[in-house]
């Protein structure tokens, strides 16, 4: 097993663009958003330029790859535009993700085994460009090894139903999805991948994947932009932090 790590917490802000867009003109910044994740122990931005552009738009990722420092994760459907996109910016991480326009969020994980040969073709070229290339899936064994066969070098493991099952107090059901998770994290990490998880964790739901040492990283966004309302986002930031800390040192 893993020898468990220093978890890294990578902040989405995508939906300080949302907020944006919904007025119109330049504010908020998505760039000053990533600035104060930095400042607030964040270790990685993810954006995800979705082809409707409804909220991070192109400017915005020319802005974050030119006045971050910290490594960016760009999400985006496996399409020719986003892959000329990504190749123009060699970003550090690719997270190749699902998309349907009329999704309001990434609904579940990319269908790998299904689409197999198209997105070996895909990711082949950002590969040989530098980036790391991560599949945002389900925790299923054929997932995960089909992301294996085509090279990815990450697997974000969707944490979305667990998330929606313990919000509606199905805890039974949300204890059967965790571990499913957690044999995933395993199942992945035994290929060779490195296992991040993400999509619907807030600051409890995200305590309880933070303990499976094969997790190398976390990527939030939705949860910390709300709370970030009520107590501004770097002190939102910097709780996850803790309590994301406090769970790793658990395995010590």
């Amino acid at each position: 097993m893993q020898t468990a790590g220093r978890l890294r917490l990578g902040v989405n802000i995508d939906h300080v663009a949302t907020l944006r867009n919904a007025r119109g003109g330049a504010l908020p910044d998505p760039l000053r958003a990533a600035l104060l994740a930095e400042a607030a122990g964040a270790d990685g931005i993810t954006a995800h330029l979705r082809e409707d552009r409804r909220h991070i738009r192109d400017g915005d990722i020319e802005a974050l790859m030119a006045g971050i420092s910290l490594p960016l994760n760009f999400e985006c459907a496996a399409t020719a535009e986003m892959q000329a996109i990504a190749l123009r910016h060699k970003p550090h991480a690719i997270c190749v993700v699902p998309e349907k326009r009329e999704e309001r969020t990434t609904e579940g994980g990319l269908d790998v085994a299904g689409d197999e040969a198209r997105l070996a073709a895909f990711i082949a070229p950002l590969r040989e460009a530098g980036s790391r290339v991560s599949m945002f899936i389900g925790h299923e064994t054929a997932q995960i090894a089909a992301s294996a066969r085509i090279g990815a070098a990450v697997v974000e493991l969707h944490t979305g139903h667990y998330c929606d099952l313990r919000a509606e107090g199905r805890e039974a059901e949300a204890a059967t999805e965790l571990e499913a998770l957690r044999r995933g994290a395993e199942e992945a990490h035994a290929l060779g991948l490195e296992v991040h998880m993400g999509h619907g964790l807030d600051y409890e739901t995200a305590t309880h994947v933070a303990v499976f040492p094969q997790v190398v990283e976390l990527n939030i966004g939705h949860f910390l932009m709300g709370e970030a309302v009520f107590r501004g986002l770097g002190p939102a930031i910097e709780e996850m932090r803790r309590r994301m800390d406090a769970a790793r040192a658990r395995l010590a």
